[in-house]
């Protein structure tokens, strides 16, 4: 049988309330129809472990309860093998609880389980699935390889309507507004974190076509070449869709034609050498490549689409100012570009950072925003002004104690241990959300407590007093 506790509903006594310091119950919680920043709810560290490191039960238990917030651990670790994350405290599988949870350590199906208990019971406090990421997932190439487009996609699967974005947040909500919606947090190794935000790189160059689809291709500054695609919407704003490495080198050119090919051009980053490549947008925003083939010697390379087969390619010379020429064929069925006519040329190069068709525009560069890089990337279209390049927010992404302040920047999680009380009280009196980690004592309560006081042992006496009146 599961272990079942029965949740005091009485208020404190005097005697309890002198043992704790004086702090009320659950910080006075007050109504559910309370500002969500200001409520209080039962919240577990480690949710995953269950029994085996704590006393939490299972994930349905824990909600069950009155839990609010669970945290899984998240690993990449086999991801080609599983096409999936993996759940786990130092390695996929480490102090996981299987009992009344997912019988297979894969994110997909803990994200299930939660989903299901969610979908029956429509009525409950906004719930909090945080995913502390144990691995750095920049270094995942592709959606294939488990990037963040990949995170994000299973967090979409996973809880569908229910799942609230960043964007569909609204300062000043209250409990009640929020009740029956889940909302994803990214926690963990702080480089993930800030790529989910925004993203960095040199040189950027983009295409757009006719059907609004978009390209952009930049180099990371470091000899190796990355993609973004993304789509024109209707207010100008673009959602950009899929992101990954595609080759080594340096000052990338891409155009695009409206059947979705593409050519890309390049100079090598150990050489000037000039190297091109095509690529095809599928419908879901992912671009097949073909290999890439050096061309010529040279520097800065540009290119245009001049019909739907033709291209014409202009660089400058290794060796002085003087422009030179190509024009070239695209086999669509070798996935290749024939290549002809080289000469010098007194036509400047393309703008490899503007492309318009039509009446839409975009325009990506480089800026930095407060904290954010120098080299974070950004656009602009005809309607929109300093986008940025980066994943969809599906998910919040906290801001812990000891981040850099661009991570704190739009913030509306904090997180810090339970031991970090003047984090934990300036955090709560600036308006945040704030969990605090290892909440194991009654005497690591502050006033006001932490949003979020995520324990080990949500059934002991001392946490069920202090979080009486906690919201459900």
């Amino acid at each position: 049988m599961p272990r079942r506790r029965i949740r005091p509903v009485v208020a404190l006594s005097a005697a309890a309330l002198l043992a704790l310091g004086g702090l009320g119950v659950a910080q006075a919680a007050g109504t559910a129809d309370q500002p969500f920043t200001s409520a209080v709810f039962r919240s577990t560290h480690n949710s995953y472990s269950g029994d085996v490191d704590g006393a939490k039960g299972s994930l349905t238990h824990q909600l069950d309860q009155g839990v609010r917030f669970l945290e899984l651990d998240v690993h990449d670790n086999g991801y080609a093998a599983n096409h999936d994350y993996s759940i786990g405290h130092d390695s996929p599988g480490d102090a996981v609880d299987h009992a009344g949870n997912p019988a297979s350590n894969l994110l997909a199906d803990w994200l299930n389980a939660i989903a299901s208990w969610s979908s029956a019971h429509s009525d409950h406090a906004p719930l909090v699935v945080m995913l502390d990421l144990k691995d750095n997932l920049t270094d995942n190439h592709s959606d294939a390889d488990g990037n963040l487009t990949a995170l994000n996609r299973e967090l979409r699967n996973a809880f569908g309507s229910q799942l609230l974005s960043p964007s569909e947040y609204q300062d000043g909500a209250t409990v009640d507004a929020l009740r029956g919606k889940v909302l994803t947090l990214l926690s963990g190794d702080r480089t993930t974190r800030a790529e989910y935000r925004r993203d960095l790189g040199a040189h950027p160059a983009v295409a757009i076509n006719g059907n609004g689809q978009i390209v952009e291709v930049h180099d990371s500054g470091h000899g190796t070449l990355w993609y973004w695609t993304g789509t024109y919407g209707a207010d100008g704003t673009v959602t950009w869709l899929r992101h990954g490495y595609y080759d080594t080198g340096t000052t990338p050119a891409v155009t695009l034609n409206d059947d979705g090919w593409l050519v890309e051009a390049h100079q090598s980053d150990t050489a000037t050498t000039l190297w091109s490549r095509v690529g095809h947008l599928d419908a879901d925003g992912e671009i097949s490549w073909s290999a890439s083939h050096k061309y010529d010697n040279g520097v800065l390379p540009t290119v245009r689409f001049t019909s739907p087969t033709t291209v014409q390619e202009i660089h400058r010379s290794q060796s002085n100012e003087q422009n030179w020429t190509w024009n070239g064929e695209l086999n669509t069925g070798a996935q290749t570009v024939a290549w002809s006519g080289n000469a010098t040329t007194s036509s400047p190069r393309f703008d490899q950072s503007t492309s318009v068709s039509g009446t839409r525009s975009i325009n990506v560069y480089n800026a930095a925003d407060g904290a954010t890089p120098a080299d974070t990337l950004r656009y602009t279209t005809d309607q929109v002004d300093g986008g940025l390049i980066r994943y969809q927010q599906t998910a919040f992404d906290e801001y812990q104690q000891g981040d850099s302040a661009e991570l704190a920047q739009g913030a509306l999680f904090y997180g810090a241990p339970a031991t970090a009380k003047d984090f934990i009280l300036s955090a709560r009196g600036s308006g945040h959300l704030v969990r605090g980690w290892d909440f194991d004592s009654a005497d690591l309560a502050t006033d006001p407590i932490a949003n979020y006081p995520a324990t080990n042992t949500p059934y002991e006496s001392w946490y069920q007093t202090l979080l009486t009146g906690a919201v459900e």
